[in-house]
């Protein structure tokens, strides 16, 4: 009633054709307060009309309107007053973005189904402990971008850690074979791993990526524990300082019960630190490889005495049997078996020893002669390395599902990973969701250009 007395009041005055009036919403007036017109006392003579007057008192009205709480204004036919909307919240709670893409439990031992996409932090000191290598290069790359390092909680990483929880360490070591199309996150479910059995105080043996041993091999030599095989001293050398930094705690507590004889000056006495092994070989890199042969033998022989829990843990699996790029000096083939490094890493992943678990992924990311879109443990290990394998528990790591893709894209607006003005609309989301289909690894190179 106020707005059509006001319209008309200008209508008459202007002799001008009435135009619609806006869209507005005046809350109806409480009994407590008195009406905002009011009757005005007559203008003294030569002073402003009486119309004059109640106009001024509209213009202020209307100006005040615009300062009322927006609850109780309607600026827009499709906007609902905020009281509504917090009587809707009340009735159904929801979770806030940090909620949905966070969680504040840390400790893999105790993640569950509940926390199925959420990310969980590990703390930078742990990470230079825990994984010295092994982190794929990318997400090395967002953990210095983000100045935090946060893994998924996702359910092949779950299943795998329901099982290791009810191993009985008793009987042989359990194969855990992940696998999944490329980009899917085999690795960093891997990760995740390694991460829940060094916090169980377990000693880990990782190799990072076990294709890097079968190709592009600098300084191969001879080895002088064989001659039908060949060291890879770089290499060797390179994990023992990896593998050091990761089970430090663990070298100086475990003895060698073999003596090793290095050359015609130094060996190292049966009861010995294995930590003076792995001196060993970094400090003369020409034994490198005959370290890592001492360290994988005095481990799989001292975990089945229960000394300590084993996790062998290797990153493309089926770089193990198949063909090399390396060659002789007459040009003619490597086969892997011929590598000191392979022939005893081949030896870890026997199920003929307890007190652990070996947990491995096969992939067709750096696998040489293999089809791009193979991805089954078959087709990448090949008839020799499935056999070999059997019998295992496979575990399919697959893409993300709505869940997931919802809490990754939120983790990544969190962190103003997501710069583009659509990344936040629906619109934004369905596309990224098209052109990723919800890929762990393709999304994150999309979003790394927005």
């Amino acid at each position: 009633m106020l707005q059509s007395f006001l319209h008309k009041t200008q209508t008459n005055l202007s002799g001008a054709q009435p135009t619609p009036p806006p869209l507005a919403y005046f809350p109806a007036p409480s009994p407590s307060r008195s009406p905002p017109v009011r009757d005005t006392p007559a203008p003294p003579p030569g002073g402003t009309s009486r119309t004059g007057i109640m106009l001024k008192g509209m213009t202020r009205l209307v100006s005040r309107v615009h300062k009322l709480d927006p609850g109780r204004f309607l600026h827009s036919g499709t906007q609902a007053p905020q009281c509504l909307v917090a009587h809707l919240d009340n009735q159904v709670p929801t979770e806030s973005p940090r909620a949905i893409s966070r969680t504040l439990e840390n400790d893999p031992a105790k993640h569950g189904e509940q926390h199925v996409g959420q990310h969980y932090n590990i703390s930078i000191q742990e990470l230079k402990t825990v994984f010295p290598h092994g982190l794929p290069p990318r997400f090395v790359m967002q953990v210095k971008t983000f100045n935090e390092a946060c893994l998924m909680v996702r359910k092949p990483a779950l299943e795998l850690l329901h099982y290791l929880k009810n191993t009985n360490f008793a009987h042989p070591a359990v194969r855990y074979v992940l696998y999944g199309e490329k980009g899917t996150g085999k690795t960093l479910s891997l990760c995740h791993i390694i991460h829940f059995c060094a916090k169980q105080d377990w000693l880990i043996l990782h190799i990072p990526d076990a294709h890097l041993w079968v190709k592009n091999c600098r300084d191969l030599l001879q080895s002088t524990y064989n001659k039908h095989r060949f060291d890879q001293p770089l290499e060797a050398s390179v994990w023992l300082k990896n593998f050091k930094t990761a089970n430090e705690r663990f070298l100086s507590q475990i003895k060698v019960q073999d003596k090793y004889v290095w050359n015609k000056r130094e060996s190292t006495e049966k009861g010995s630190p294995l930590a003076e092994v792995v001196e060993q070989g970094i400090m003369r890199v020409r034994n490198a490889t005959d370290a890592v042969g001492i360290v994988l033998k005095e481990l799989k022989r001292q975990s089945s005495l229960g000394i300590f829990r084993l996790l062998v843990a290797v990153d493309g699996v089926n770089a193990l049997w198949g063909r090399t790029t390396l060659k002789r000096e007459d040009k003619s083939p490597i086969a892997p078996e011929e590598l000191a490094l392979i022939y005893n890493l081949r030896k870890m992943v026997k199920n003929d020893w307890q007190g652990g678990a070996i947990v491995l992924t096969v992939s067709q990311t750096g696998s040489l002669f293999k089809p791009r879109k193979a991805y089954l443990p078959q087709e990448l290990l090949g008839k020799e390395g499935f056999d070999t394998l059997d019998p295992f528990i496979p575990i399919l790591v697959s893409n993300y599902n709505p869940k997931e893709f919802e809490a990754c894209i939120q983790y990544y607006l969190e962190n103003n990973w997501l710069q583009h003005e659509k990344a936040h609309t629906e619109e934004g989301k369905k596309e990224l969701l098209f052109l990723s289909n919800r890929n762990p690894g393709l999304l994150e190179r999309l979003c790394a250009y927005l």
